[in-house]
């Protein structure tokens, strides 16, 4: 089964580990600690540069690239990610650059490769318009007004722009929320659900575990199937595994295809 970032891409590009976001059902940060790159939880929110990745030459990958997979562009990175992206984009490649965006990052991005905007996709993670759930599951990440300035300054320079609403946090406000944004979206919205929260999320109150009832609530089959059907006729609207497997859609059969 093809999942993850391989429904987006062909290959997986960082040059970092660590993300000042720290967001509640980080995937990298509990990746990290198995593979020992980090050795606890509070070592994830310092960014620490991979300079064998930053100096590595890059080749034409063959299809989409995704940069960066297992932390975010933060203003401590953004030179060693500018240089990634240089030698990313030398090479031919097609990159699909994928943040909770800092609109200086993002506008740092648009002035140093406008000429080759044609080979950059932007898809900016937007989970929710509350700002209260956005302080409980992304208390380090930028605001959702934020991430929606950066999105209409990439659409307005001409970039190509998408968005992920995954893990989606606010069920309720998705379709509220994709008719603010869809004006400045040339590419989709992908929307996928809040995916292996027992092993993910870390239960140490009792707001954490309010939280975590009312994710599991939302996300509950026939909330899923309900969604899916209001949002289905919609041409931008892309969905994940985790819904297509609810909904009944088929899942992809090759890496990269992004649709």
């Amino acid at each position: 089964m093809i999942s993850g970032t391989r429904e987006w891409a062909v290959a997986e590009i960082n040059c970092s580990v660590g993300c000042p976001h720290a967001c509640r059902y980080c995937y990298a940060r509990v990746a990290a600690l198995k593979k020992g790159l980090i050795d606890s939880v509070s070592d994830w929110s310092q960014t620490r540069t991979l300079d064998a990745e930053v100096e590595a030459s890059r080749p034409l990958y063959g299809g989409q690239v995704m940069f960066p997979t297992a932390h975010d562009i933060v203003e401590d990175n953004l030179e060693e990610v500018l240089q990634v992206m240089s030698r990313l984009l030398e090479a031919g490649n097609k990159i699909l650059i994928v943040s909770k965006p800092s609109s200086f990052c993002i506008e740092q991005i648009c002035d140093r490769f406008s000429r080759q905007r044609s080979q950059i996709l932007f898809r900016f993670t937007i989970t929710s318009r509350n700002s209260d759930i956005l302080r409980f599951w992304e208390p380090g990440a930028p605001t959702y007004q934020e991430r929606f300035e950066s999105l209409r300054l990439a659409f307005d320079r001409g970039f190509q722009t998408s968005v992920s609403i995954e893990p989606m946090l606010d069920l309720e406000d998705v379709q509220g929320m994709i008719e603010e944004i869809e004006s400045y979206v040339s590419h989709s919205i992908w929307i996928g659900k809040l995916n292996r929260i027992e092993e993910r999320v870390q239960i140490v109150s009792s707001e954490a575990a309010a939280e975590v009832e009312r994710i599991r609530h939302e996300q509950k089959d026939q909330n899923i199937i309900d969604l899916y059907e209001a949002l289905q006729e919609r041409p931008l609207v892309r969905w994940k595994e985790s819904i297509k497997l609810v909904v009944g859609l088929p899942l992809a059969t090759e890496s990269g295809l992004d649709i």
